[in-house]
């Protein structure tokens, strides 16, 4: 039985559809305004591992991931460039779909964006209006009305008059209450707008996704995550007006992703340790980056440090360096693949358990290893085979072991002219012409390819 630690109630529950066999997940996307950073990639492939073991686990999935396409963030950067905003989020949304690609990142079913929900949001705001949740300010923004949702609090369990005694009181206040938020935000000159009841302007934040995850998944549906830096004031408001304006229970399960830190402190640009996706992937393989995320359970803070990278590296040239020679094209698994499989799920059904999952991956190439130096070269195909797909399971260990080895893609044009030099090496050495052997070898580590010589031959790899 599958359970999953409800952020809602502080422990873990068994997942109970509701429409047996179906999920319904919806989890907060990007504010496309920039490239995608590594707390990006944590809830990327986090959630991608979460799809992954939910349909391993026989259930259909609709995975939806939200684009937020329209706020201040986005407004300032496309001024500063002197673009459109539609054709800087354009830009950025390939990006991120570009580095969510080379991290093995399936793609969600439906990826909604906020300025296609116009219409949905407006008639979301006039359902709280109508229902007095919300109420037009003299200023033409829209404001929820926090007081008149006696649950808030729930998620993050923070009290409503502790949060109104810390709340900052403005001059010429124009909410209802400090703790009001904004709905619907009136246009400034020269902003993106949308014509509405309350005059030209454009969502607010956290109204979005309430729209697009009833719309897209219905009122009431199984699974709502993201990053953990979410859960107040983001989900908190979301559960407010979606309950509000419905009249059912938002969501049955809410997942939060732990915070990324680097080298022990917190991510920031201001501390210089902010790092994109891209400037990760200049250094390390994005399989190496995936790894990295996965050796850590998804609620657990995840430092991200040079050591960190190396180690994940290492562990997956283990791995790789296991499955190297073994003939698995046609080979059957083992029968003795029960006992390990079912540790496996076991790990994966105790609320995604991807530490111990990879832990079982390690004990089945200690004993492919074991069954090569007893060389029971057939049998341990076998391991190799469930290896492999208990891998995929997790993303991971899918490429060619010589590929990972030489760093991955390599350029055809490149790799061609590696193989040309390793062709007049192995022909150097059968003719004993040492010297020439050691010429060509150092030609190619002063391109950064290092040459191994072992018992299967020639092998070559890119230098770290």
């Amino acid at each position: 039985m599958l359970v999953i630690h409800n952020s809602e109630t502080k422990r873990k529950e068994p997942l109970a559809p509701i429409h047996p066999g179906e999920v319904r997940m919806y989890v907060c996307g990007m504010t496309v305004y920039d490239y995608c950073h590594i707390g990006h990639a944590r809830v990327l492939v986090s959630f991608d591992v979460v799809t992954r073991w939910l349909r391993q686990s026989g259930l259909k999935v609709t995975y939806v991931r939200n684009i937020t396409d329209i706020d201040d963030k986005i407004i300032k950067r496309a001024n500063e460039n002197g673009e459109d905003f539609n054709t800087l989020t354009e830009r950025f949304i390939s990006a991120m779909n570009e580095d969510a690609d080379a991290l093995g990142v399936i793609r969600p079913d439906s990826e909604p964006k906020a300025t296609e929900f116009v219409d949905e949001i407006i008639s979301m705001v006039q359902a709280l209006i109508a229902k007095g949740h919300a109420y037009p300010a003299r200023n033409g923004d829209v404001y929820y009305n926090v007081l008149s949702f006696k649950p808030y609090g729930r998620l993050s369990k923070r009290n409503l008059e502790d949060l109104q005694a810390g709340a900052r009181v403005e001059i010429d206040e124009i909410k209802t209450n400090p703790l009001d938020f904004v709905l619907w935000k009136a246009a400034k000159p020269g902003e993106p707008s949308w014509d509405s009841p309350w005059g030209k302007g454009r969502p607010g934040w956290h109204i979005e996704c309430s729209a697009m995850s009833t719309c897209c998944l219905g009122n009431h549906f199984d699974i709502h995550g993201g990053g953990g830096d979410l859960q107040f004031p983001h989900h908190e408001n979301e559960i407010a007006q979606s309950e509000a304006a419905t009249g059912e229970k938002y969501v049955n399960t809410w997942m939060h992703v732990g915070f990324v830190q680097v080298n022990e402190e917190k991510m920031s640009k201001s501390l210089g340790n902010f790092f994109t996706i891209r400037d990760v992937l200049k250094l390390y393989q994005p399989e190496v980056l995936r790894y990295f995320i996965i050796a850590s359970h998804y609620r657990s803070p995840l430092n991200y440090s040079d050591d960190a990278l190396n180690n994940a590296k290492a562990s997956l040239e283990r791995f790789y360096a296991t499955l190297n020679g073994l003939k698995l094209d046609g080979t059957a698994e083992p029968e003795a693949a029960t006992d390990f499989e079912a540790r496996f799920t076991s790990a994966m059904n105790d609320d995604f358990n991807t530490p111990e999952a990879l832990a079982v991956l390690f004990d089945i190439a200690r004993e492919i290893n074991r069954l090569v130096k007893a060389e029971k070269l057939e049998e341990a195909a076998k391991f190799g085979v469930l290896l492999r797909r208990l891998g995929g399971v997790l993303g991971l260990l899918q490429q060619d072991p010589d590929t990972f080895r030489q760093g991955g893609t390599i350029d055809a044009g490149f790799m061609a002219e590696v193989e040309a030099v390793i062709a007049a090496i192995s022909e150097a050495r059968k003719n004993k012409d040492f010297a020439q052997s050691d010429l060509l070898r150092d030609q190619l580590k002063a391109q950064g390819v290092i040459v191994e010589f072992s018992r299967e031959g020639i092998k070559w790899r890119k230098a770290d």
